[in-house]
């Protein structure tokens, strides 16, 4: 018999609506499990169990009161720690924001209130967000639950890590350029970067505001559509809001891919990408043929531009975004200084890590009067080709079919001293980003080391549903999570 925390979401929500168990049994099952791995793994930065139980507890007497709750109530979650969260620390994994408690809830936290979640924590990330293994966090390492001996990916490590471990039901993480998908894939679970807009970005730190989603992982694609269902939609405060309603993600589900027109990239199974990974993914590609999808090789000559661009124009609006951390108006106050600029230097050489700072320099280089038409003029220009070159393929195609991904997760400590290999890790995920389209992350297999492998699914912008409804055909058609 499995566990509670084995369960995906929609049998635990039954079990607690028909008060098969409670919430805060439930809870104290995932805090056993955050107890005796997360030792090993490290995906949290901040727990505290009174909390936790207290508001399990408050869900269960509700429930008891006859109060009808929706679907996630007292289903628990835990956090990426840049999604500000009232009177709880919202670090970013970063010195400069280590004492930093935020006054207000971010809007996806909100929205999961309304929806009765019971908060287990706040978890590791690459600092700030800026990072493919999180190996970047300024507090500790997160380990893959997999293979502790290799990186969860990144930079929502810990998000994707405390869903294979079984230390969450469910976490949010944000997505800049892979930062969910490419984590998810190395960990063997599911994840969502949804449309640009469709999640309000109120209350997320920002790295690059142009880029930066919100979206969930789960274990099960349905468990994701429910997730996604909860958090997306309207917010004013947000200005890149979408106004557009937001259905059911769960609705279409089970309706199959019969007569879909998926698109496979053969810029994507090239040079540089491993055998095992691309075996897999073809694989899965010749299920959705024999699941009744038509499959076709297509063009997208944009992408190894996408990757040059996105890290022009991340960089340039996380040293903007930055900025504003200088020890004077926010984040951590060097305690030495002589003058006003030596304040700034000092708190920004403490505050921030290695990997920050290079992009701070990056962005800035590339945002400076003798550079700007060169770099960052030119990467807008390439962005509105790759917006093009989606535009293109999704008047013949339903959806596009890629790699994650060029490898399975490799070992910790592997490609943190050669920051240009890593980036080349995200050549499949970033041109998303760029686009603003949705993009779901899901296990097709597994590789070297039996790691798990992820394929990613491509749609038009506001297609998450259909999405959803591919990725879930794919996982019924493998009996399930294949790792």
């Amino acid at each position: 018999m499995k566990k509670l925390t084995q369960l995906d979401i929609l049998t635990l929500s039954g079990m607690l609506g028909k008060k098969e168990i409670s919430a805060a049994e439930l809870s104290r099952a995932y805090l056993r499990e955050i107890q005796e791995k997360d030792g090993e793994i490290g995906a949290y930065l901040w727990q505290d169990e009174e909390t936790t139980l207290k508001m399990a507890e408050n869900i269960d007497a509700r429930r008891l009161s006859g109060e009808k709750l929706p679907a996630l109530a007292g289903i628990p979650a835990a956090l990426k720690d840049n999604i500000v969260t009232r009177k709880i620390p919202t670090t970013c994994a970063s010195r400069m924001l280590s004492d930093f408690i935020p006054p207000y809830n971010a809007h996806v936290v909100e929205k999961l209130e309304e929806a009765g979640y019971v908060l287990l924590g706040k978890l590791n990330m690459d600092e700030f967000a800026m990072g493919s293994t999180t190996e970047n966090s300024a507090f500790k390492v997160t380990r893959n639950p997999r293979d502790p001996a290799r990186v969860p990916g990144g930079s929502s490590g810990g998000s994707a890590a405390a869903v294979a471990a079984g230390e969450a039901a469910y976490t949010l993480g944000s997505d800049t350029g892979g930062s969910i998908r490419q984590p998810a894939a190395f960990c063997g679970v599911v994840g969502m970067k949804p449309t640009y807009g469709r999640v309000s970005r109120y209350g997320l730190v920002a790295f690059a505001s142009s880029l930066d989603q919100i979206g969930p992982l789960t274990r099960t694609v349905r468990d994701n559509a429910l997730v996604f269902s909860a958090i997306a939609g309207k917010d004013s405060r947000d200005a890149t809001s979408l106004p557009d309603a937001v259905p059911s993600a769960l609705s279409g589900i089970g309706g199959g891919v019969s007569g879909l027109r998926i698109g496979l990239p053969r810029d994507c199974f090239e040079e540089g990408i491993a055998p095992d990974v691309k075996a897999a993914v073809l694989a899965a590609a010749e299920r959705f043929r024999k699941l009744g999808a038509s499959v076709s090789e297509v063009s997208l000559p944009t992408l190894r531009a996408a990757l040059p661009a996105y890290y022009v124009l991340s960089s340039a609006e996380a040293s903007s975004n930055l900025s504003r951390f200088d020890g004077v108006r926010y984040g951590h106050r060097a305690e030495n200084f002589d003058d006003i600029t030596e304040l700034y230097v000092n708190s920004r050489t403490q505050g921030f890590g290695a990997e920050v700072k290079r992009r701070i320099m990056l962005g800035t280089f590339a945002l400076s009067s003798g550079y700007y038409d060169a770099y960052y003029k030119k990467a807008l220009q390439v962005r509105a080709l790759i917006r093009a070159d989606f535009d293109r393929l999704f008047e013949h195609f339903d959806l596009i079919l890629s790699p994650v991904a060029p490898t399975v997760a490799y070992r910790l400590g592997e490609k943190s001293g050669n920051p240009l290999e890593m980036y080349l890790g995200d050549i499949y995920s970033v041109p998303a980003n760029v686009a603003g389209i949705p993009a779901l992350s899901l296990p097709c297999g597994t590789g070297e080391g039996g790691m798990p492998v992820g394929l990613q699914l491509m749609g038009r912008p506001l297609s998450e549903a259909l999405l959803y409804r591919a990725g879930a055909a794919l996982e019924d058609d493998m009996g399930g999570n294949p790792v």
